[in-house]
């Protein structure tokens, strides 16, 4: 089973709190909009990913589990 973290781009708004929980899979960039340094959540970065959509105010982010 693979596990991806997944945007909602129409609610993301780019405070950025998420990079704080998830720096290796979520980054704000120059231009302050959100990017996603690797959807594909191994299992050592699935705890900071799972605080990454925790802390999402605007629930933009969620755990997609495939396969």
């Amino acid at each position: 089973m693979v596990t991806k973290l997944v945007v909602e781009w129409p609610l993301c708004d780019g405070n950025g709190v998420c990079t704080i929980e998830a720096p290796e899979l979520l980054l704000i960039d120059d231009n302050d909009n959100l990017q996603v340094l690797n959807e594909i959540v191994v299992n050592s970065l699935l705890a900071k990913a799972e605080a990454a959509v925790r802390v999402c105010p605007k629930r933009a982010l969620k755990l997609v589990t495939e396969g």
